[in-house]
Parts: C-alpha cells; sequence; structure tokens
C-alpha cells in the first residue's frame, strides 16, 4: 500500500471521528435543558410543591409507561395511531407533492388551482372537522382524511415555491441540451427544489401528527389520543403525560429522519453553518 493510500485512509479516519465527535456534543447540549427540567419537576413534586394530581412526577410518569407497555395497552393505541398516520400523511403527502409539481410547473394550472387551495389553506382546522364527521363519521376514513388534510398543504406549498424558485439559467441549459418533460421534472426540477420539498415533508409530518391528536381526541375508542382523552375524564394525570411523550417522540423522530435525509441528500448545498 502506498504512502499516499495511507495518508488518505487516516486522513478518513480522522474526519469520520471528528463529525461522531461533533454529534456526540451536539446530542450532548441537546440534553442539558430536558435533564435539568426533569431534575426541578422531580424535585419540585417529591417536596410538595407541584400538586401530584396535576403534575405527576417523572418517576410516576415512567412507572406508567412501564406498566402500560407490559399490559399490551400501549403497544395497541401506538400501532393504531401510526397507523392513521402514516396512511393520512401518504396521502396527503403524494397529493401535495403532485399538485405542487403540476401548479409550479405550469402557468395556467396556477391560475385555475391556486386561489381555491389557498382560500382552503386559511380554513382553521378545527372548523373543517365537524364537516368531516357529518360527511363521513367517526370511522377511520374521516380520521386518515384529516390527518391528509393537514399534510396536503406544507408539502404542496413547499413544493410549488420551489419550482418557482430554480434559477432560470438552468432551463435555459436544459433546452440546449434538449431535455424531454420528463428528464426536465426528474433531473432539474426535483433535485433544484429539493431542500423546499424536504422542508415541505418535515412540516407535513409536523401537521400530520397535529391532525392525529385533533381526530383522536374528538371522537375514537383507540388510539393513544383516546387514550389521552380517557385518563384526562378520569384525572390520571401521569396516563396523560405518558400520551403526550410518546406523540413528542413520534413526532422528533420522524422529523430527525428527515433531517438525515437532508444531511445526505443535500451535502452539495454550500449553506451557512454556524
Amino acid at each position: 500500500m502506498s504512502t499516499q493510500t495511507v495518508a488518505q485512509n487516516k486522513h478518513l479516519v480522522i474526519r469520520d471521528t471528528t463529525k461522531q465527535s461533533k454529534l456526540a456534543k451536539s446530542a450532548l447540549r441537546g440534553s442539558v435543558l430536558p435533564v435539568v427540567v426533569l431534575i426541578a419537576w422531580q424535585a419540585l413534586g417529591s417536596v410538595g410543591i407541584l400538586p401530584a394530581q396535576l403534575f405527576s412526577s417523572p418517576l410516576l410518569i415512567v412507572m406508567t409507561f412501564i406498566d402500560l407497555v407490559q399490559s399490551g395497552e400501549m403497544g395497541m393505541h401506538l400501532q393504531i395511531s401510526l397507523t392513521r398516520a402514516f396512511l393520512g400523511f401518504a396521502l396527503g403527502g403524494f397529493l401535495g407533492l403532485l399538485l405542487g409539481v403540476i401548479v409550479g410547473m405550469q402557468k395556467k394550472s396556477e391560475e385555475y388551482l391556486n386561489p381555491s387551495i389557498q382560500m382552503l389553506r386559511t380554513v382553521p382546522l378545527l372548523a373543517i372537522t365537524p364537516l368531516f364527521i357529518m360527511w363521513f363519521g367517526f370511522g377511520e376514513l374521516s380520521k386518515v382524511l384529516l390527518i391528509a388534510l393537514g399534510a396536503f398543504f406544507p408539502l404542496y406549498l413547499q413544493t410549488f415555491l420551489g419550482l418557482r424558485n430554480v434559477d432560470k439559467k438552468l432551463y435555459d441549459v436544459a433546452l440546449i441540451l434538449e431535455f424531454s418533460r420528463r428528464e426536465q421534472i426528474t433531473k432539474l426540477m426535483i433535485p433544484a427544489a429539493l431542500p423546499n420539498i424536504l422542508l415541505g415533508i418535515r412540516l407535513a409530518l409536523s401537521a400530520a401528527w397535529m391532525c392525529l391528536v385533533v381526530a383522536e381526541l374528538l371522537g375514537a375508542d383507540r388510539g393513544v389520543g383516546f387514550m389521552i382523552q380517557d385518563a384526562r375524564s378520569f384525572m390520571q394525570t401521569d396516563v396523560v403525560f405518558v400520551g403526550i411523550i410518546i406523540f413528542a417522540l413520534a413526532g422528533k423522530i420522524s422529523d430527525s429522519l428527515v433531517r438525515f435525509l437532508e444531511n445526505h441528500l443535500l451535502k452539495w448545498q454550500d449553506s451557512f453553518k454556524a
């Protein structure tokens, strides 16, 4: 093995070690605030400053979570909620991406479709929810469609804006290279608009989780939202906190997955890193 190859391998090892060290430090810094809050919460609850009926201690919440997992109740509710969120996000995200591409590429489509979509986007979700219940009942269809509606608008808007912000010079290059319409979409438009599309996916995931909570709180007999609503009726604050934490963790994990995709798909971006 040549000296140059050894030096290159050594450089790669050092770079990977440095990157892992930075990630570890970043994760450690991000955990400081939650740890401090949990310690203060537990201390205030132990001395009786925080009423146990309204603010269950972190230790009690952990014990309740373990009991729910061991009984199988948590797994059943979580599986149903994840299925609803996935189906709603998949449907709303697909339609948002599709219409965003169509409207972003064609001026006439924007004139026909965009005003109506933007008008619907401003209507509060809670105002539409009663109609969904009247039209589709309290079954799974109304919940999935409500989640899909929430996921649709962020991805549609970001896809539309991403396509419209593509540098016109790139289109000129595509014309010179005689790209077909399909090649323009797959090799130019989508890659150039990818930062906005990934941002739209992150926002759509966040909206999907919020809509899931609304759908399950208003009318459901299963799911994490129903578990929270049922626990509230019996003043089981520890179960309510467990449900809230589950939603928070699910949202964080899904957001981190998209961030992971961003870091790998957008390496070409030369952006400012503080």
